[in-house]
């Protein structure tokens, strides 16, 4: 099954139409034609099938037939994760997480990140993408980069656990074993010079507990991963 995603379509939506740019690309390029069946998300948990009624390649026409709702998992994942200095790996890390399952993410800015600008509309695209080939209901939600500082100085009563992982020699707990299944958990990942004392001893100070991910150095988008992937893999197994 190929998915299509548009954020504009409801559950009370019977027709609609795609943009000049997706009706040239699913009618000359995936050479769809009316009367076939297309099924698509709106990235909020609805799966749509539609039929098109207009192949015309700058205004594509669907009619939705039949829609689906895809309840939301039982837990909630947020990762706080520093952008990497090469971009193409925080842009892996975007696709991956978003392909084991990840609801929101954020982009933090710390003491020793060497990348502070993002750009924004390429890290959406590549979410939709993810999501589009996971065949997933859900888009992850992307928050603006945020000073790591001004982060951790959020309300936090909503989630029931909050992680800071970081390679510093000191007391910290085992990630896997800290991580309890159908809780909101938050997990802050620095940058490549990991994150610095401050800022370890101020996230402690806002109730963050300082974890370990394993006995190896991980990069930055490894380690995301790793956590992502053991709070999504501890849930499929209870669930």
């Amino acid at each position: 099954m190929q998915l299509f995603y548009n954020p504009e379509i409801t559950e009370t939506t019977t027709q609609f139409s795609f943009s000049k740019e997706e009706s040239k690309h699913i009618i000359k390029v995936l050479r769809k034609k009316t009367g076939d069946t297309m099924h698509i998300t709106n990235g909020s948990g609805w799966l749509f099938s539609a039929e098109i009624i207009s192949d015309n390649i700058k205004n594509c026409v669907a009619q939705i037939k039949t829609k689906q709702f895809q309840e939301r998992k039982k837990y909630n994942l947020h990762l706080a994760v520093a952008p990497t200095k090469m971009n193409d790996r925080y842009e892996w890390f975007l696709e991956k997480a978003t392909e084991i399952g990840i609801q929101e993410i954020t982009p933090i800015i710390c003491d020793h990140s060497e990348r502070k600008i993002i750009k924004p509309e390429r890290f959406h695209k590549i979410l939709q993408s993810a999501m589009k080939q996971s065949l997933s209901s859900y888009l992850p939600k992307l928050n603006e980069a945020i000073a790591f500082k001004d982060f951790i100085k959020q309300d936090f009563k909503a989630q029931d656990h909050l992680f800071i992982a970081h390679c510093e020699d000191s007391n910290k707990k085992s990630l896997k074993q800290e991580l309890k299944a159908n809780k909101n958990t938050t997990i802050l990942i620095g940058p490549e010079g990991d994150f610095s004392t401050k800022e370890i001893e101020n996230a402690i100070h806002n109730k963050f507990i300082p974890v370990t991910l394993g006995e190896t150095r991980l990069r930055t988008e490894t380690a995301a991963i790793v956590a992502c992937h053991s709070v999504a893999f501890l849930n499929e197994s209870i669930n």
